[in-house]
């Protein structure tokens, strides 16, 4: 068994490495874009247009909302700041990655509605008070599915199955994440990792990442019987155990 040390060792480097993921994956020039089910608050609740004639009821309005979405189960929070601009509580947010922001004004209040922003695409809409709680739940929902779908996507247009040498350095090189049949080796791992980096000849990007490529995991799923195959690797001749992803670190 892992002593005390070593399992928080690697706990550690477990949440480490996913935070990472997150901010790379979604993350854009704004700040983070965070997945609402891991986000501390979902929903942030901004005051608009407040002068002192309507601050009190303003404030008020934003503070039941406040806590009409927390009795129902979502993280929301109201920003009352007093101190900060609208647009630099706008800008504040963002940059944390709160996947929806709420915007109350006066005229809202009048129309008994809110108009909210989703983080992830900047997309604006209205949204009734009534039965506020289920729309955005189902908002949040659709966020989540968008953001999975889109990192999906570019997961899938990023990996490449390779079975030829010549092509998984050349695909390494347009910044692929390969698949390819592998022996498993440790000593066939390291010669990967040598032979796939670049040198710094004529010819080569001198901006471009020049460490080797290193296995990152063996998917599930398979694209294929990996054990009919070749090792990757130029120097081997035994067969494959599995398909093993390989990528270069930036």
């Amino acid at each position: 068994p892992c002593s005390r040390g070593a399992r928080h060792k690697q706990w550690y480097q477990r949440r480490v490495r996913g935070i990472g993921v997150v901010v790379m994956v979604h993350g854009d020039d704004k700040g983070l874009v965070l997945p609402p089910r891991v986000a501390k608050i979902q929903v942030v609740i901004v005051p608009c247009g407040m002068t002192d004639a309507n601050k009190a009821d303003l404030q008020a309005h934003c503070a039941a909302l406040e806590r009409t979405l927390c009795k129902a189960g979502l993280r929301a929070s109201a920003d009352m700041r007093m101190n900060v601009t609208t647009g630099w509580k706008f800008n504040h947010w963002e940059l944390r990655g709160v996947p929806v922001r709420m915007e109350v004004g006066p005229r809202d209040m009048k129309n008994n509605q809110v108009v909210v922003v989703r983080r992830d695409n900047g997309v604006k809409a209205t949204l009734p008070d009534e039965n506020l709680e289920q729309s955005l739940q189902s908002l949040l929902d659709t966020v989540h599915d968008d953001m999975y779908n889109r990192a999906l996507v570019e997961r899938d247009n990023a990996m490449v199955v390779v079975k030829e040498w010549k092509d998984f350095c050349a695909n390494l090189d347009q910044k692929k994440i390969l698949l390819a049949p592998f022996c498993g080796a440790i000593p066939c791992e390291e010669a990967i990792k040598k032979d796939s980096a670049r040198t710094g000849e004529a010819g080569e990007d001198e901006k471009a990442p020049a460490m080797g490529a290193k296995s990152l995991c063996i998917p599930f799923e398979q694209p294929g019987d990996a054990t009919s195959e070749t090792c990757i690797c130029p120097n081997c001749d035994e067969k494959a155990k599995a398909y093993t992803l390989f990528g270069r670190s930036y």
